[in-house]
């Protein structure tokens, strides 16, 4: 049995982690993202790919890196690549009851804009579950894993790092958290990239970690 009995404050990533990857919604967001790559840039299809891995492993997010090497609008990029159908999105009713019984706060730290994660929040029947949401935007666009941002995120919350968890799909997300103290959990495989002694926890699935976790002692 897990025992985070010491965390107060969860945080959770969104895409890929409130929900799994199988369903499919990134893949909609990728698809909008590349061909907004392939019109800002001029590039072939197949370069433009190239170049948006390139701007999420040296800048974090797609946006990041069109912003330092292009003049872009940023409110539009957001607009356009956010603005996919949720049919896909399986409502989680479990995940539901699974978030109001954890003691203290739930909180969601996501790159995507402020209007998609209400979306996927409402999709999944998760909105009224969480106290607040940190999107993009409140970063001023600067995105994890940026320490900088993690302090932001902190402030804004208004709580202790040392009883915190942070659950994230993305493992290079989870190295300023662990480094602030925060108890760190992968759900997923790591999408293939490099591990590390700064995940304390791993998880294929969200909601099978949660059943996991003991009540008993975190309620006392």
């Amino acid at each position: 049995m897990i025992d985070l009995s010491h965390v107060r404050a969860w945080v959770f990533d969104m895409d890929d982690t409130l929900y799994p990857r199988e369903q499919g919604l990134m893949q909609l967001v990728q698809a909008r993202i590349n061909a907004y790559v392939v019109e800002a840039v001029g590039m072939a299809p197949d370069e433009a790919r190239i170049l948006q891995r390139q701007f999420l492993d040296e800048h974090g997010t797609t946006l990041a890196g069109l912003m330092a090497n292009y003049t872009i609008d940023a409110e539009h990029f957001l607009h356009d690549v956010h603005d996919v159908p949720m049919d896909s999105l399986e409502p989680n009713p479990l995940l539901a009851e699974q978030l109001r019984r954890l003691p203290g706060r739930c909180f969601v730290f996501t790159n995507g804009a402020r209007e998609y994660a209400g979306r996927v929040l409402d999709r999944l029947g998760v909105a009224d579950c969480f106290e607040g949401v940190f999107a993009i935007e409140d970063a001023d666009l600067t995105p994890k894993p940026a320490p900088s941002t993690f302090r932001r995120v902190i402030e804004r919350f208004g709580f202790e790092p040392r009883s915190a968890a942070f659950f994230e799909d993305t493992p290079r997300n989870l190295e300023p958290a662990k480094a602030l103290g925060m108890t760190t959990v992968l759900i997923g495989d790591g999408h293939g990239k490099p591990l590390g002694d700064h995940i304390d926890w791993i998880a294929p699935d969200l909601t099978d970690f949660l059943t996991d976790l003991s009540f008993k002692d975190a309620a006392a």
